[in-house]
């Protein structure tokens, strides 16, 4: 029977995405595991694997598609002995076919297209958790048809996916009951209601014909415009500065960094001050822990690790991947684990585990030489830090004026979930390790 390849969903809020590349063609066997294909999502790609044993009898969705829908048909697979041209045909009229062409340049005439509502930390279902992670088409098929539950069948395949030889075990073995009918899902919450600009056409009409081009919206700027519509609508912001002095960092700094050991005649890590701010926020978090939520309707999320987003420019915008525990980690392990993210974020090669979720984030535009800034929050954080450039001030000191290097810090907060003087407190501690960098050390 021809098993059919759906686009998978690589993270649970995604809807569409870029089928880039084929690396498989039709006759060719594929194996479990094997690498079939790269997808391209709003802000990365990713390689997909088999997980069927086969013949390609068919590809349905042609490399270098645009927006094809989550499990929308993308190609066809044969079983081992089976007619290969009888499953292209049998297989094809089984799903509904992928969008097959990339989406056109708008024309300044046309009406836009409606905006659909987003969806707010909106859990994958168990039905998709089970066909995209746990069990094969195959085995779920055959499942089905003797009555298993799928959830009681320990898989072998890759990643503890469960196969048809583990659906043939359980069979002969007796040892998985018939799968529960499932409950009815509960009501989903309603989409907040984003307030809309003008349109297209009536922008369109303040600029002269031929005095510009029109450059279509990417997946990563579509997401990166409706999360910070979505924040600035939803989320009561309000910003707490201080400034910061930097001198006894910076000594620390050039310390550790000459220290540095090398291997094959390189240090093996160099600081940046972004690393030591990353971690100075990370601990500040752990000292002031009710600063450390999120917010949802129901209840305060109190996180038990600081995982501290950074965010990082890319061509066409930004990612914000993730430190996970960096209360924890060595300022050396902060440091090279930045500079990994760093250089697969401008490739788009991170994983979406690697920048969905954390508890806060660090904006840092010092390097551009901006003074001063207030970033807008990332749902579901309730803190963003901004950071600016680091310069020679002229502070007093004992009434005496002296020349220090200093940085203005901006923490954006979610009014919701930390008021102002627990806002002011966190930004203190924060204070206290940049200007005591000793204590990121012990």
């Amino acid at each position: 029977m021809p098993i059919n390849i759906t686009m998978p969903a690589l993270s649970p809020t995604m809807e569409e995405g870029n089928l880039a590349k084929w690396l498989v063609k039709e006759g060719d066997k594929i194996k479990s595991g094997d690498v079939i294909a790269e997808i391209e999502t709003d802000k990365a790609t990713m390689e997909v694997e088999a997980v069927d044993e086969g013949v390609v009898a068919k590809i349905v969705v042609p490399a270098g598609t645009e927006g094809v829908k989550v499990n929308a048909l993308i190609a066809i697979l044969a079983e081992e002995g089976e007619d290969v041209s009888a499953a292209a045909s049998g297989g094809a009229s089984a799903a509904p076919a992928a969008k097959a062409e990339a989406t056109p340049a708008p024309k300044a005439e046309a009406a836009p297209a409606a905006t659909p509502a987003p969806k707010i930390d909106a859990a994958p279902s168990t039905a998709m958790s089970v066909e995209r992670i746990f069990s094969s088409p195959l085995a779920r098929r055959l499942a089905k048809e003797a009555g298993l539950d799928l959830s009681k069948v320990s898989g072998s395949g890759p990643k503890g996916r469960v196969v048809k030889s583990d659906v043939e075990k359980a069979v002969a073995g007796g040892s998985a009951k018939a799968a529960p009918a499932a409950a009815p899902a509960p009501a989903a919450a309603p989409a907040p209601i984003l307030a809309k600009g003008p349109s297209d056409e009536a922008v369109l009409k303040l600029f002269e014909q031929g005095s510009y081009d029109l450059v279509p919206h990417d997946g990563m700027r579509k997401t990166i415009a409706k999360r910070l519509q979505e924040s600035k609508q939803t989320i009561p912001h309000f910003y707490v500065s201080v400034d910061c002095e930097l001198d006894a960092l910076l000594a620390l700094r050039a310390q550790l960094n000459a220290a540095a050991p090398e291997k094959d005649g390189k240090p093996v890590y160099k600081l940046s001050v972004n690393d030591m701010v990353i971690k100075a926020l990370a601990l500040a978090l752990r000292d002031v822990p009710d600063a450390n939520v999120s917010w949802t309707d129901s209840a305060m999320v109190k996180h038990k690790h600081s995982d501290v987003g950074v965010a990082v420019s890319i061509p066409g915008g930004l990612i914000t991947p993730i430190i996970r525990k960096a209360e924890t980690k060595s300022l050396s392990a902060i440091s090279n684990e930045m500079k990994d993210y760093g250089k697969r974020a401008k490739e788009r090669k991170l994983k979406p585990e690697e920048y969905q979720g954390g508890t806060t984030a660090v904006s840092n535009m010092g390097m551009m030489g901006v003074k001063n800034f207030a970033a807008v929050v990332n749902p579901p954080h309730a803190t963003i830090l901004a950071v600016g450039a680091g310069e020679e001030r002229v502070v007093v000191k004992k009434g005496e004026m002296k020349v220090a290097n200093v940085m203005t810090v901006t923490l954006s907060t979610d009014h919701r979930a930390v008021d102002g003087a627990l806002g002011a407190e966190l930004l203190g501690a924060f204070k206290r390790y940049i200007e005591n960098p000793m204590g990121m050390l012990v």
